[in-house]
C-alpha cells in the first residue's frame, strides 16, 4: 500500500521537475530515492523504518517509470525509437525475474537473508544514479529551456553527424508551439477527448485486471493455496519468467501483428485466464 501510494504522489509531482530541470535531473533523483530506500530497508530495526524505506522506493518508481521512457523517446533516432522503448519493458521484466530469484536464494540465509535481499537493490540504484550523472540532457529539454546551442551540440553528438538542421528546426518549432499554449490541459480536453480516454482507460483496465496485486502479493497468494514458503517463491519466479518470455515474444511479433494486434491478443489471453 505504501509503495504504490508514494509512487502515485511522485508521478504527479514529477512533470514540473522535468519542465524546469530536464529528464536527467529526474533520473538522478529517482536513482537517489531507490538508493536511500534500499539502504533504509536493509538496515531497518523496526516496522516504521521498513515503511519509510518503502515510501522512498515508491518515489523512485514514480520518477523512473515516467522519465526513462520519456528520455529514451527524446534521445533515440526515429527509426529505433519504438524498439528502445520496448527494451525498457524488457529490462523491467528481467529485473523483476532477477529480484524474485534473489529472494528465492536468500530465503535460506536465516536470519539475515531478507536484509541482503532488500539491500541488493542498492546496486542497480547506484548504477542508475551514477549513470544519470554522465548522461547528456535531451536536446528537446535544452531547447525548451532556451539553450538552443547546447541542444544543437547534444543532438549533433547523439546522431553522429552535423546534418541535423531539419530535425533541430522541428524540435524548435514544436517547443515554440507547446510554449504558446497557455493551458495545455484545457486544450487537450477541448480537442483530444478520444485520445485522452484511450490514454487513461487502457492502462486503468490493465491494472484493474488485478495483475499488479498478483505480482505484489504472489507469495502470500501461493501460500494460501497450500504452497510452502520455498514453493511460493519458486512459483513467483516462474510467473516472472513468463513475463520475460511474453515480452520477448511481443518484440518478435510486433512487426507482423502490429501494436493493435498485440493489444487484442493480450486482451483475449487475459479474458481466458480470468
Amino acid at each position: 500500500m505504501h509503495l504504490p501510494l508514494s509512487s502515485l504522489v511522485a508521478s504527479l509531482l514529477a512533470p514540473p521537475i522535468t519542465r524546469n530541470h530536464g529528464c536527467r535531473t529526474r533520473i538522478i533523483c529517482g536513482g537517489i530515492s531507490f538508493l536511500l530506500g534500499a539502504i533504509l530497508n536493509a538496515t531497518a530495526q523496526n516496522l516504521a523504518m521498513l515503511i519509510a524505506g518503502r515510501l522512498i522506493l515508491g518515489v523512485g518508481i514514480g520518477f523512473g517509470n515516467q522519465v526513462v521512457p520519456l528520455y529514451l523517446s527524446k534521445v533515440a533516432p526515429a527509426h529505433i525509437r519504438g524498439g528502445l522503448n520496448m527494451m525498457f519493458q524488457v529490462a523491467k521484466t528481467i529485473g523483476r525475474f532477477t529480484a524474485n530469484m534473489i529472494n528465492y536464494g536468500t530465503e535460506k540465509l536465516q536470519p539475515w537473508g531478507w536484509r541482503l535481499s532488500l539491500g541488493l537493490a542498492a546496486a542497480p540504484a547506484l548504477l542508475m544514479t551514477v549513470g544519470g550523472i554522465f548522461l547528456p540532457e535531451t536536446p528537446n529539454s535544452l531547447i525548451e529551456r532556451e539553450s538552443r546551442n547546447d541542444g544543437h551540440k547534444v543532438l549533433e553528438k547523439n546522431r553522429g553527424t552535423s546534418d541535423i538542421g531539419a530535425e533541430l528546426q522541428d524540435m524548435t518549432d514544436a517547443s515554440e508551439c507547446a510554449n504558446a499554449i497557455k493551458n495545455p490541459f484545457k486544450s487537450i480536453l477541448r480537442r483530444n477527448i478520444p485520445q485522452l480516454i484511450m490514454v487513461i482507460f487502457m492502462p486503468a483496465f490493465q491494472t484493474l485486471t488485478g495483475i499488479n496485486s498478483i505480482l505484489f502479493y504472489a507469495p502470500v497468494l501461493f501460500q494460501s493455496l497450500g504452497f510452502g514458503g520455498n514453493a511460493s517463491l519458486y512459483a513467483l519466479s516462474l510467473t516472472s519468467a513468463v513475463l520475460v518470455a511474453s515480452t520477448l515474444l511481443s518484440i518478435g511479433t510486433v512487426n507482423q501483428l502490429g501494436r493493435r494486434g498485440l493489444l487484442i491478443s493480450g486482451g483475449f489471453v487475459m479474458v481466458i485466464c480470468q
